[in-house]
């Protein structure tokens, strides 16, 4: 048996065979990198044929007809064979890649502005996340001068939590039950619980 195959048990109960992923991906990586290079290498020789082509074309008179038939000959089976290599080759290029060739500019600008720009996305989650903890500091100083008490029993209560205890947080109708309370004693324990809870 193939030990890079195995096999799980389908729905039904019957065997379905599967393949070890990374070992399929590895092959499957080497294999196209080395499609990649005969592509390469038909490309280098069929430069170097047009070279020769050149060459012959410049310098041509009767009697290297023969040799520039051959020539042509030549450049031709070897497109073809180039053809054939890209046709197996199946690596994905991104559009944008193309379009920057196409403008006459290098293509290693467009993994630097994607980079570039990934590093500006994180720096605006960095910004909110530290906004948020910066207001999750201010708003819990704010209830500690307005409700110490439970500002008190809420930090007892993630201590707890945090040493294992589990914390029960509060359902959605507390929320609403402050939003419409009149009186400051109303607020629970509970609800600040779930505001700071993040």
């Amino acid at each position: 048996m193939d030990p890079s195959r195995n096999a799980a048990v389908g729905g039904n109960g019957t065997l379905v065979p599967q393949t070890n992923d990374s070992a399929t991906s590895a092959a499957g990586a080497d294999d196209s990198m080395q499609k990649l290079n005969q592509v390469s290498n038909s490309i280098q020789k069929t430069l170097g044929l047009i070279h020769q082509l050149y060459l012959t074309v410049s310098t041509f008179n009767a009697a290297f007809q023969m040799p520039l038939l051959q020539r042509i000959n030549g450049l031709v089976v070897e497109l073809d064979n180039m053809v054939k290599l890209a046709e197996k080759c199946n690596i994905q290029v991104p559009m944008e890649v193309v379009n920057l060739i196409d403008d006459g500019k290098n293509p290693d600008e467009f993994t630097k502005d994607v980079l570039n720009n990934c590093i500006a996305k994180n720096q605006i989650t960095k910004g909110k996340t530290d906004a948020m903890k910066n207001f999750r500091k201010h708003l819990l100083e704010e209830l500690e001068e307005t409700f110490p008490a439970e500002v008190e029993t809420f930090r007892e209560s993630r201590a707890a939590s945090a040493a294992g205890a589990t914390l029960s947080i509060c359902p959605f109708s507390s929320v609403t039950t402050f939003s419409k309370a009149s009186h400051a004693d109303e607020f629970s324990s509970h609800t600040l619980t779930h505001y700071l809870k993040f």
